[in-house]
């Protein structure tokens, strides 16, 4: 393909808006890969779906109204980092690390405190707590079901991720790219609308035959 073909091409604007969403998803691909890589964990990113961990009074644990309160709350979004076993740090709350880890008998993630650290015939396992529960989680969770630790916590973005996930949520989306589509290529290619690209061609040929 040569130089004069591509200056061709990225004058359609429908071949530029194709290249920025290939961009895009490349981007935000490679970043999620990236930090897989950087946090040495399968989840670098996570966002809050119950309110195990909060420990707020009187107020629904969603993190609206009181985003900065020292718990995790729903739709907070938190950043994981894959650590040694060796060096979570398990000890009742406030001081112990809030670790993610699946359960033992599903895939489902938790992210609740590490408050006691014990040792099995050479193995590790971990005493786990809910911040805003009455008591600890029924089994201790041996250290090769822990994701990682809680390094970060930022409020609301997990709103997003949540939102996404529900159902109703994916289906919106969906009907959001559809309608964008449809105003971006469909309308216009039914209409015989010209790109702007195009139009001005148009017109540098006019001016061309004109001055000839």
């Amino acid at each position: 393909m040569t130089v004069t073909t591509l200056k061709n091409l990225w004058k359609n604007e429908y071949f530029r808006t194709a290249v920025m969403i290939i961009l895009i998803i490349t981007v935000v691909f490679g970043f999620w890969y990236g930090s897989q890589i950087v946090l040495n964990t399968q989840y670098p990113a996570l966002a809050v779906a119950t309110g195990s961990m909060c420990k707020t009074q009187h107020m629904y644990c969603d993190g609206w109204s009181h985003p900065f309160e020292r718990t995790l709350h729903i739709g907070d979004l938190i950043i994981v980092q894959g650590v040694n076993p060796e060096d979570i740090h398990a000890d009742p709350e406030p001081d112990g690390d809030i670790i993610v880890f699946r359960q033992l008998y599903s895939d489902d993630l938790i992210v609740h405190r590490a408050i006691e650290r014990k040792v099995e015939n050479g193995d590790i396992f971990f005493v786990t707590k809910g911040d805003g529960n009455t008591g600890p989680d029924q089994q201790p969770i041996p250290a090769s079901h822990v994701v990682g630790k809680v390094v970060l916590r930022i409020p609301w973005l997990g709103h997003l991720a949540l939102f996404m996930h529900n159902s109703s949520g994916i289906f919106i989306i969906v009907i959001l790219i559809v309608i964008l589509v449809i105003v971006e290529f469909v309308i216009p290619a039914f209409t015989g609308k010209k790109t702007k690209a195009e139009s001005k061609e148009d017109v540098e040929k006019a001016f061309e035959d004109k001055a000839l």
